[in-house]
Parts: C-alpha cells; structure tokens; sequence
C-alpha cells in the first residue's frame, strides 16, 4: 500500500513533554491541507527505535499516489486490527493503552514495522498493528 505523506515528525510516548501538543499541531497542519474529498487518512507510525517506549515518527498520510513523498507499507504484512471507540473522547489513547498491555502480557507480538491508525469519513477509526 502505497500513501502520500502530508506531514510528519519524530517523537517518544514517554521522554516526549510535548507529546500531545506535537501530535496534535502535526494533525491540525495536515487536516489544513487535506481536502473534502479525502475517503480515508492514515497516521502511520513506523522507523521505531526499538519497541512502544522507545522513538518513532509518525506521519499522517492519505492513499494517493500523486504526492512526493510515499510511505510504502509492505503487502505481505500481517496485522492485528482493534476498533477504535471513536464516541469516547479518549478513544483512541485507550486503544493505544490497550494495545500496550497486551504487548506487556506477551499476548501480542508486534513487528515494530509499519503500524496505523485509519481514519475514515464516516468517523469510524481503526488501528492495525503489524505482527510477527
């Protein structure tokens, strides 16, 4: 799958004060250059450091493959997708968290390649986690 890179930034879960106001001044730009008729919009995270805790960047992107810069997620990659409660205003933080523990309890084997979140227009957010 191939996408187009609105904007990006590095970044840690847990060093990063800034975190929150980063990721969310990241959005804010992009959804500043996304048009309406965008169907579906990724926040990609990928070149991690090492696991959940260490550094990662993270880009929101959408599929069109006329942009300059392209993430290109392998075909071949197995994923496990969770639902996010998007009515929750922490939703998806909570399915973050969720997906943490599970890593924690050995009951999720992450791949640390290419993991997103996929927003699409009727509201509905995804998050697929790469396995091994």
């Amino acid at each position: 799958m191939k996408l187009s890179i609105i904007n990006s930034m590095r970044t840690n879960n847990f060093n990063d004060e800034r975190i929150m106001q980063k990721i969310t001044e990241l959005w804010k730009e992009a959804s500043e250059r996304l048009t309406k008729n965008e169907s579906i919009t990724y926040g990609v995270y990928y070149e991690y450091e090492s696991d959940y805790k260490g550094d990662y960047s993270l880009s929101v992107a959408i599929e069109d493959n006329n942009g300059e810069t392209i993430i290109d997620i392998p075909k071949n990659e197995k994923y496990e997708i969770y639902k996010v409660n998007s009515s929750k205003e922490q939703g998806i933080f909570n399915t973050w968290r969720e997906i943490w523990d599970q890593e924690e309890t050995g009951s999720l084997k992450r791949a640390y390649s290419y993991d997103f979140e996929k927003y699409y227009s009727n509201g509905e957010v995804e998050i697929h986690i790469a396995i091994k």
